[in-house]
């Protein structure tokens, strides 16, 4: 391995999670903004009874029916929650992940098994942080929103709803993302083993690895994620006399079975594909990048130390 290599794998201790917080942060921020165009098209295709206005026959027809009608303004509407939300979520669950990840596995390359132990761990510090955001962004992101802003929205649930309305899809989404993050890591890393198995900083591995990731991931949490948003956007075609809310991973899976049926489960599958594979590409290829130009830059100014106090130890 040489020199290079050597300084992206390896960072001094008093570093470390700095780095990996100040890089998780900037690629959870950065994967959010590029993507959040589709991300609105995952969450309106995946309402249980879309308005005739908004009931779009794939990804494509989704974006061109909301650019002509409603500009494109309204495909970013909640995208301040998410860039508050994003930031302190993503410094915690990448600065989580790499500490446990090399404790786990006690530094030893290809244990999947610990890499995706890390990930669910991690999992947990970043929905704390990113439910509440979530809540707001999906509230936003739903056609005929009556919402001007993410504050006003805030707002809005907490006094109709009270503070439990921004943790009521936590639970399923928990129970969406630990597996999510499991098999996202561990596909990362398995991928990585073939494509980069001397790790070293490389954009397209990184790029591809992200992208397999997420496929993956996506596609295997489906069913939760239409749970999910239903829980966060509360849509009134789903709430009864009887139901003032709906409440609880069972009830949001007995609710989209009585209006879709099975099918119901995949509602906008190839938008939360189309949406994740480039997002997890984006926040990965963002973070390593990060990672190893804050690596080299305390490498660099740890020489430069070393050089001036041996230059001052040889003139004393």
């Amino acid at each position: 391995m040489n020199e290079e290599e050597d300084l992206y794998e390896s960072l001094p201790p008093s570093s470390s999670i700095t780095t990996h917080m100040f890089a998780g942060a900037l690629a959870g921020v950065g994967e959010h903004c590029v993507m959040y165009p589709f991300d609105c098209v995952k969450t309106r295709m995946q309402s249980l009874v879309p308005d005739p206005r908004a009931n779009y026959r794939g990804v494509a027809d989704a974006l061109i029916t909301i650019f002509r009608h409603e500009g494109l303004g309204n495909t970013v509407r909640g995208i301040g929650a998410v860039i508050g939300g994003a930031g302190p979520a993503h410094a915690l669950y990448f600065a989580c992940y790499e500490h446990l990840k090399e404790k786990l596995s006690n530094g030893q390359q290809g244990n999947h098994l610990a890499h995706g132990a890390a990930g669910c761990i991690a999992t947990l510090l970043h929905d704390l942080f990113m439910n509440p955001a979530d809540v707001i962004k999906q509230r936003m992101q739903m056609y005929g929103s009556p919402y001007r802003t993410c504050k006003e929205c805030g707002i809005s649930i907490l006094k109709t709803e009270g503070p439990v309305a921004f943790y009521r899809s936590f639970t399923t989404q928990l129970s969406m993302n630990v597996p999510f993050q499991a098999v996202h890591f561990m596909s990362y890393e398995f991928t990585q083993d073939y494509l980069n198995p001397t790790r070293q900083y490389d954009p397209m591995t990184h790029g591809i690895s992200g992208a397999i990731a997420g496929a993956c991931a996506a596609f295997a949490t489906m069913p939760l994620d239409v749970c999910k948003t239903l829980l966060n956007t509360q849509e009134h075609c789903s709430r009864t006399n009887s139901i003032s809310y709906i409440n609880g991973m069972r009830a949001a899976f007995q609710t989209i079975y009585q209006f879709q049926g099975l099918r119901g489960y995949y509602r906008g599958l190839t938008a939360r594909i189309f949406y994740q594979m480039p997002a997890t590409a984006i926040s990965w290829s963002i973070y390593e990048f990060f990672k190893f130009f804050l690596k080299k830059s305390d490498d660099d100014n740890s020489r430069y130390l070393k050089i001036t106090s041996l230059q001052a130890s040889t003139k004393d």
